[in-house]
């Protein structure tokens, strides 16, 4: 990130957002055609404004606009909240879909030095409620609305995680009609949870040369093939390679069996198909998981996804969007300066300097003096 810069720490905060890219999609898609006041540039500005405030509402969004300091940075002075509410329910996800790809990508260069033996990759889930009286189109239960987030996160050694890949569907979609869609690496270890579990496609992942790591049912159908020894001091209760599932529903590869103990003294079953690691690195490897939910935890508590600015489905996208682009900024903040700053942190200092020079924002989350 540069050092010397004339930017205000917002303009420096949204600067890896790629330019050329936005504006081609914008004309491809032909959204500023009819437009007089609102842009579409300005309203991007606007939402990710929104997002690192925590902005509450649409209402609130608006009386925003008297700071004459977000004037100024998104080139506005006042704006109806109609007009927001035709632009966000209006906007085709696409748009932010690829802005936040392109992010990826990014970090992806600014990591691909990182040293790791296999990558690992969590795969998982998280059911964002909504109204099911606003909207009918997410039902899912007789009395509940909303859609699911799923979410492929590439888990750093460094502690560093970020989205790669994201799909939003209605709360009705189960996770296993996800898993192949997000499994497109044969360089990686995949990590997830039970709800993916299925025989059949752990065989097909087997046999096309994906690697995995779950966690199987207590009630699996398990014969033992053979036992592999342990070190005294390890951890893992047992590690065996076995057959699983009944004759009628049975997978036809061997898979390795590892028990183990939860923080909370919960025996845990785990599957793979790595024989290659040694039992203490495959238990490892499943802690971290919690990675997930800590993303998840972050999404839910620091970004505007409990009360939603629309109520169509294209509204609901765009924002679940915006919130996974402000992520991967500070993902970007945290990468280029080196920083020891822990997310929160980052977009903390980030709010307390959004109009001061970049420079103080850059300075804090490097853990310099500011002079």
């Amino acid at each position: 990130m540069d050092k010397i810069t004339r930017k205000n720490s917002f303009g420096q905060w949204i600067s890896p957002i790629n330019s050329q890219l936005f504006e081609e999609q914008v004309k491809t898609l032909k959204l500023d055609v009819y437009t007089k006041k609102l842009t579409t540039e300005s309203f991007l500005k606007l939402l990710l404004f929104a997002q690192l405030q925590e902005v509450e509402s649409l209402h609130a969004l608006s009386d925003c606009l008297f700071d004459d300091q977000l004037q100024k940075a998104i080139d506005l002075d006042s704006i109806s909240i109609s007009q927001l509410s035709r632009r966000l329910n209006g906007l085709n996800p696409d748009l932010f879909q690829r802005l936040f790809l392109d992010l990826v990508s990014q970090i992806h260069v600014k990591t691909h030095d990182t040293k790791l033996v296999m990558p690992l990759k969590i795969i998982d889930s998280s059911t964002i409620p909504l109204s099911l009286m606003n909207h009918k189109w997410a039902e899912f239960r007789k009395t509940k609305a909303g859609v699911k987030l799923h979410v492929r996160l590439v888990f750093m050694e460094k502690g560093t995680s970020y989205p790669e890949k994201a799909i939003i569907t209605t709360a009705k979609e189960h996770d296993r009609n996800q898993l192949e869609v997000m499994i497109d690496d044969k360089e990686c270890m995949y990590v997830f949870d039970r709800g993916y579990l299925d025989y059949e496609r752990f065989d097909r992942m087997t046999d096309d040369g994906y690697f995995f790591l779950s966690r199987l049912r207590k009630n699996a159908v398990i014969r033992v093939v053979d036992d592999f020894k342990l070190p005294e001091e390890s951890s893992v209760l047992s590690d065996q390679m076995v057959l699983i599932g009944t004759p009628q529903n049975r997978a036809e590869n061997y898979f390795r069996l590892l028990k183990v103990m939860d923080s909370k003294g919960n025996e845990l079953q785990l599957i793979t198909n790595r024989f290659d690691l040694s039992a203490e690195e495959i238990s490892e490897m499943y802690k971290s998981r919690w990675a997930i939910e800590l993303f998840f935890k972050w999404i839910k508590q620091h970004l505007s996804i409990k009360k939603f600015y629309g109520q169509s489905e294209w509204a609901i996208q765009n924002q679940v969007f915006i919130a996974l682009i402000v992520f991967c900024l500070h993902v970007l903040a945290q990468i280029e300066t080196r920083s020891k700053r822990k997310i929160l942190q980052i977009s903390r200092y980030l709010r307390a300097a959004l109009w001061k020079p970049a420079r103080v924002w850059i300075r804090k989350i490097e853990s310099k003096g500011i002079p």
